[in-house]
């Protein structure tokens, strides 16, 4: 019965000072259907800035696979978070000093903003792991 009662308190302690009981990380999956129906065109299927209207544009769109981010839109002094992301998404990178031709996005919803987030951060793990695997082995000196 006690061990009830305290998983119930820790569970409800979070809500009841206000913050969200747990983080939701959002559905690469989903994010993949969006990602691909909003910003292929510019940045690919694979992500890697080289979609058809993409490789047209100067800049061209950032490569995902690379997770090289630049915008520190949240002033927290660390760029590529996931607040980070949220906002260029919503407002556009032009106003975070970036290109206007990342436009924003404002029309998508919060959960759709997370999960085309969580298929960003998936394209990483994808790609650097393909790039390991081509790679050649490192060099070993004895």
């Amino acid at each position: 019965m006690n061990r009830i009662l305290t998983s119930a308190l820790l569970f409800l302690s979070p809500i009841a000072l206000g913050l969200p009981a747990v983080a939701t990380a959002g559905d690469p999956a989903a994010g993949e259907i969006i990602f691909n129906a909003n910003c292929a065109s510019c940045h690919g299927v694979s992500g890697k800035g080289d979609g058809p209207v993409g490789l047209a544009l100067e800049p061209h769109p950032r490569d995902f696979t690379v997770a090289a981010f630049k915008f520190d839109a949240d002033g927290s002094g660390a760029p590529g978070e996931d607040a980070d992301l949220v906002m260029v998404i919503q407002n556009g990178a032009m106003k975070f000093g970036g290109s206007p031709l990342m436009a924003p996005w404002p029309t998508l919803t919060e959960e759709q903003v997370t999960d085309i987030i969580a298929h960003i951060r998936s394209l990483k793990a994808e790609g650097g792991a393909a790039a390991e695997e081509a790679a050649p082995p490192a060099a070993t000196t004895p």
